[in-house]
């Protein structure tokens, strides 16, 4: 009788036919019993059948080979196949290349106004004219020596930054694209800029990109470990001095970005680009709050007003809340959307400071105002240098979180 615990032994002994015929329902489809291993099978060559009860048949000449009984043919073994037999994975197909569109519409493009200055010639004239009766234009050298050092240090692993509102209008777009600019300007190595807000961004209209192809969602797809840095530019579109841009979408309404789309694409960029801004969308969305998260430094873009004062100052205690680097890391951009702002900016911006957040405001600019695509070189001077300011500040902060 065979023993449940030495199975195997009873398979040796049924296969050298010492036994008498097995018991029913061994090896079948319902027996308790396991079956033998593939080693024992494969070496024998054999199958397990009932012992014969009359004599076997004589031997086949040499000259023919043994006809197998039907039985035995329907249960004759396979063998296994070797791994060279095994078929590859199919590899993903990579998606057809989308067609280009333009940013802005031919119709439309013509709409626009010849791009102005951001401050009047008037106050450009004087400000000239004070820098050279006063010893001031020493002092604004040294400050931008020390400003473009700390944003030429060195990276070890690309840093994120992330730069988000509480609603729309806020200037998120703008702080964003004079981050990237800046840090193109002043940085050796690849700087990126993503568009993580689908819903009609309009980061490429304002970094002056013509055309666009392929999007955030596209890219996730696309990405492979093995790529150079070669082969991922030529998914994105170039900017001027060493910046590329992720756009978000081609400007069509109802595309969406979902957070596990958004973690693909940063986690498989990160290593190509010393810097990578990101154009969020307004806060309490999803991929906001996940790119809030696992960027190095945030940006708060809110305009100043009282209503975007007020906004900022209960989202900034909301993040009192959170891990302590998540304030610490984060710099608010009061932006002036008109040339005689209706609060204090001084007075609201030591308020939102004592939250323990950083704080900086960018002054009315008429070139920024107008909305159109961001040249520098026309870029009111205190602008400019404000921008400086930021993007050094939060690439400083960027370096503190690994």
């Amino acid at each position: 009788m065979p023993n449940g615990d030495n199975w195997q032994g009873d398979v040796l002994r049924d296969l050298r036919g010492a036994s008498g015929p097995p018991a029913a329902g061994i090896g079948g489809p319902s027996a308790s019993v396991p079956p033998a291993p593939p080693s024992v099978a494969q070496a024998s060559g054999t199958e397990r059948i009932p012992a014969p009860t009359h004599p076997p048949a004589p031997a086949p000449t040499p000259t023919s080979a043994p006809t197998p009984a039907p039985h035995q043919q329907a249960h004759t073994p396979q063998q296994a196949p070797t791994p060279q037999q095994i078929p590859a994975p199919p590899r993903p197909r990579r998606p057809s290349a989308p067609d280009s569109r333009a940013v802005v519409d031919s119709a439309l493009s013509g709409t626009a106004r010849r791009p102005q200055r951001g401050e009047p010639v008037a106050v450009r004239a004087a400000r000239a004219v004070r820098r050279i009766v006063s010893s001031s234009a020493a002092r604004e050298v040294a400050e931008l020596t020390r400003t473009a050092e700390a944003l030429q240090q060195p990276v070890t692993t690309g840093r994120q930054i992330a730069v988000t509102s509480i609603r729309g209008g806020a200037g998120k777009t703008t702080v964003a694209a004079l981050l990237g600019t800046a840090y193109a300007h002043y940085r050796q190595d690849p700087v990126l800029l993503v568009e993580a807000d689908p819903a009609l961004g309009s980061l490429p209209l304002r970094l002056g990109a013509e055309t666009l192809r392929w999007t955030t969602a596209d890219l996730a797809d696309i990405v492979e470990p093995q790529m150079s840095l070669l082969d991922v530019t030529g998914y994105l579109v170039q900017l001027p001095e060493n910046a590329w841009l992720l756009p978000g979408s081609q400007g069509q309404i109802g595309a969406m970005l979902d957070t596990s789309t958004y973690e693909r694409v940063m986690v498989a960029l990160r290593r190509y680009f010393g810097v990578t801004v990101v154009d969020c969308e307004t806060l309490p969305a999803e991929v906001a709050r996940v790119a809030l998260s696992a960027s190095q430094a945030r940006v708060l873009a809110a305009p100043a007003t009282l209503d975007g004062v007020t906004s900022t100052y209960a989202v900034l205690q909301w993040m009192q809340g959170l891990p302590r680097h998540m304030i610490d890391g984060t710099v608010v951009v009061l932006s002036s959307t008109v040339a005689r702002p209706g609060i204090d900016v001084e007075a609201a911006a030591e308020k939102l400071r004592s939250t323990g957040a950083g704080v900086h405001v960018l002054p009315y600019d008429r070139h920024l105002a107008a909305g159109g695509v961001l040249r520098t070189e026309l870029l009111a001077r205190p602008t400019r240098l404000a921008a400086t300011r930021l993007a050094a500040e939060v690439f400083q902060l960027s370096q503190k979180r690994r």
